[in-house]
């Protein structure tokens, strides 16, 4: 009659490598769940996280915060990387205030601010030229100007198409010195 005896060892190793993948399965799981949510990251997102970890942003799928400690960044290839959370945050302050908009960015900033003061002050615009970043505004169907930004990264208004610009602080000031004022409540 044969006669096994597992040692102590050799359990402890068996629950080892059974805690250890159970663990990876963990991981795999919340990346994929991270993965299949709608893409929380944006290209600025990407660029600031690449800047960060020295990788091409395309690189990057994703990331998450396990219970509040770590930062992990899922790599596209499959790979995965664990950061601190508070020096992860740290870098992502650094890294943001060093890099510049790019034109994508830019545009999107200025589209933000343009819907908000026309919403303000019940203007519509016509079709941005989004290379120059200038469209028409309109009051009630009717032409009151042009706005656009410059590249020295101010404001401009004008009355009419071939008329002179003048510059502006912020596109309220820029709308103002159109003559359009917003509507007081009485």
């Amino acid at each position: 009659m044969t006669h096994i005896t597992h040692t102590q060892q050799e359990y402890c190793v068996d629950e080892q490598t059974t805690a250890q993948a159970e663990f990876y399965n963990h991981l795999e799981a919340q990346a994929k769940e991270a993965t299949q949510t709608t893409d929380p990251l944006t290209s600025r997102d990407r660029r600031i996280i690449a800047e960060i970890i020295e990788v091409e942003p395309e690189s990057i799928r994703t990331l998450w915060i396990e219970a509040g400690i770590t930062v992990w960044v899922q790599l596209v290839n499959g790979g995965r990387l664990p950061f601190d959370r508070n020096w992860f945050s740290k870098r992502v302050t650094e890294v943001k205030a060093t890099l510049p908009e790019t034109p994508r960015e830019r545009n999107d900033r200025l589209s933000d601010e343009l819907e908000t003061a026309c919403q303000k002050y019940g203007l519509t615009h016509g079709d941005i030229d989004w290379l120059s970043f200038s469209t028409t505004l309109y009051l009630n169907r009717q032409r009151v100007g042009f706005v656009g930004y410059n590249l020295e990264g101010k404001w401009y208004s004008r009355c009419s198409q071939l008329g002179g610009s003048r510059t502006a602080i912020d596109i309220d000031a820029a709308i103002a010195l159109l003559g359009v004022r917003q509507a007081v409540a009485a």
